[in-house]
């Protein structure tokens, strides 16, 4: 049987978090993305937003593995702001994200292991209160149902594929209700065989290709 390759999770949505570290306030601020691009206008607009703030550090990792990375001092002394945020970002094992720090100085130089540890914490807080989305290699399964079944084998596919780390697709209504999954491949025997057992063996899945798919998960 071939191993799936694993690819780096993303977060579901952005968060926000605030770290109040000897009168300075670090507020840590996560988004999604999917560009390079789309992190500069993200960073563009926080720092329009905090336009007061001493500091916007910055760091993303984008790329469906991860391959681009960047990071951002922004005039804090070099290596103790974006270095440490983007390394925060890679032991999460995370892609498609963009983290921004948001400093004012509350009068109390911390020194670079102090500013070190204050930009790492402020990003693995927010982290904490993210909601993974696992990034998996499936494959799509169609499974074509006639219109007097369609609710029953709706809810049953739904359970199905959020027990099996599998996702539920597209519903098409045509001469017959057709359901879309993305299944891993190793599951594609055990969806034909629970289809048979729901239809009395009317139902079969029918496999087409494989693509990257955003399946929720957890907290981080």
């Amino acid at each position: 049987m071939t191993t799936p390759r694993m690819h780096p999770d993303t977060i579901a949505a952005p968060v926000t978090r605030e770290l109040v570290v000897k009168k300075s306030r670090f507020i840590a601020h996560l988004v999604p993305v999917r560009s390079v691009a789309e992190a500069e206008e993200v960073i563009a607009s926080v720092r329009r937003q905090y336009w007061d703030a001493r500091h916007n550090c910055t760091a993303m990792v984008t790329g469906v593995n991860g391959d681009q990375a960047r990071s951002s001092d922004d005039g804090e002394p070099s290596g103790t702001a974006g270095i440490p945020m983007l390394e925060v970002l890679r032991r999460r094992g995370l892609t498609d994200v963009v983290a921004v720090v948001t400093r004012y100085f509350g009068g109390v130089k911390l020194g670079a292991g102090g500013l070190i540890r204050a930009y790492s914490t402020a990003v693995s807080e927010a982290l904490d209160d993210a909601v993974l989305l696992h990034r998996r290699e499936l494959l799509e399964a169609r499974v074509d149902v006639p219109h007097a079944d369609a609710g029953r084998i709706d809810n049953a596919l739904r359970d199905w594929a959020a027990t099996h780390g599998a996702s539920f697709g597209d519903v098409a209504y045509g001469a017959a209700a057709t359901f879309a999954l993305w299944i891993p491949q190793a599951a594609r025997e055990e969806l034909a065989d629970d289809l048979a057992a729901l239809s009395a063996g009317s139902l079969s899945p029918v496999y087409g290709t494989t693509r990257i798919v955003d399946v929720p998960g957890d907290r981080t």
